[in-house]
Order: C-alpha cells, then sequence, then structure tokens
C-alpha cells in the first residue's frame, strides 16, 4: 500500500461524508448526516480502501471486479441502513422492505455525493438520474422507495438539488410514494 493511496483514500471519504452532511443538513436529518459512513474509517473498509483507491471510481467496484466480492462490502453493507441492501432479507415473506425516511432519504444524500465527489467538475444535475436508471439490481428495492428516488432523482434533474433537498420537499415526496392510497 502506498502511503499516497492512504490520504487520498481519507481525503475522499471525508469528502464524501462532507457532501453527504451538507444534504442531510438540508434535508432535515442532520444526525444521519454526521454518523454517515463512519464504518468507513475501520481497517476492514480503509484499508481495502486504500489498496483500490484510484481517484476515479469506488475502490469497492474495482475490488469486487478483480475478485469477485469485496469485504470492505460485505461489511459496509451490513451496517449502514442507507443501503438498500442492509434491508433485504430472502428468509422472509417481505423481500423488500419499506426503507424508513431518515433511511431513504440519507440514501439520496449518499448517492448524490458519491456523484459529485467521483464525477468532480463533470458532475451535472442529471447524473443520478441517469445512473439510477442504468442500475441492475433495483429489483432488490421495494417499488414504493423506487418510486420515492426516481420522483426525487427526475426532480434534481429537472430543478437542481437546492431546490429539491428540503425537509418540506422530501417529507410530501416520500408520505406520496409511500403512502398505500
Amino acid at each position: 500500500m502506498r502511503i499516497k493511496n492512504f490520504f487520498k483514500h481519507l481525503h475522499t471519504v471525508n469528502k464524501h461524508r462532507f457532501y453527504v452532511f451538507k444534504f442531510s443538513l438540508r434535508a432535515g436529518i442532520p444526525i444521519r448526516g454526521l454518523l454517515h459512513d463512519l464504518s468507513k474509517y475501520s481497517p476492514t473498509e480503509f484499508l481495502e480502501g486504500v489498496k483500490y483507491y484510484n481517484g476515479k471510481r469506488s475502490p469497492i467496484a474495482i475490488c469486487k471486479k478483480e475478485n469477485g466480492y469485496s469485504k470492505a462490502w460485505l461489511h459496509h453493507k451490513g451496517r449502514n441502513k442507507h443501503h438498500f441492501e442492509y434491508w433485504i432479507d430472502i428468509a422472509t415473506e417481505n423481500k423488500t422492505p419499506i426503507i424508513p425516511y431518515k433511511y431513504a432519504v440519507e440514501m439520496i444524500c449518499d448517492t448524490l455525493a458519491a456523484g459529485i465527489v467521483y464525477s468532480g467538475k463533470e458532475w451535472k444535475k442529471d447524473n443520478q438520474l441517469n445512473f439510477y436508471n442504468k442500475r441492475k439490481d433495483k429489483e432488490y428495492i421495494n417499488p414504493k422507495i423506487q418510486n420515492f428516488l426516481l420522483t426525487v432523482y427526475s426532480q434534481i434533474a429537472n430543478e437542481g438539488i437546492n431546490k429539491v433537498i428540503t425537509s418540506k420537499n422530501l417529507k410530501r415526496i416520500y408520505n406520496e410514494c409511500v403512502s398505500d392510497s
């Protein structure tokens, strides 16, 4: 492991957490933003991040491509409720439950921050919508949460982050998407 990668990965993690915190404040979930991704500093996640750091993509994606799995990802998704994978339980009748509001909103803040950090100056307001539409694993997300994510990402593509990421707007969209009516 190169020392240079250690500090670059640390900077990337800190920058990502900064953006999540910033968006979480706007979204009205400051505690989630403050606690976001603390597991990334654990040896299991951090050391793999340093080893596979390249500055353009998630080290987890690179590790998965090289090894077929990532210990850091298995560790991360099992401890962070803002990942839909945390909520999947194939041994239950409802394999894709509705993710509670604060974690669904944190998921949005997380994906926006990741897109901004990894895309840099090339990030555009339709990045997350395009990324979401290309996902092949959407069937593992509850359809109501899918609708919530798609609605928010579509609004961001049209109106921008500052107009969409507000507590009032996100609560309205979430309630519309998850209600039984």
